[in-house]
């Protein structure tokens, strides 16, 4: 999942180099919806971790 949105920052940094705005927003708002999923993910993978001890 954080591979993806790496994916889409650089997707977006390269298109707002190259003048394209709105494919670099587009980008950009895709790559903060998959960090946000990657941040849910990974704090109830912790919470799961700790409850099961």
């Amino acid at each position: 999942m954080l591979r993806w949105t790496i994916t889409f920052i650089i997707i977006a940094i390269i298109a707002g180099i190259l003048g394209f705005g709105g494919i670099a927003g587009t980008a950009a708002g895709i790559a903060k919806i998959f960090f946000f999923i990657f941040i849910v993910l990974f704090v109830l993978s912790l919470l799961k971790g700790v409850v099961k001890k």
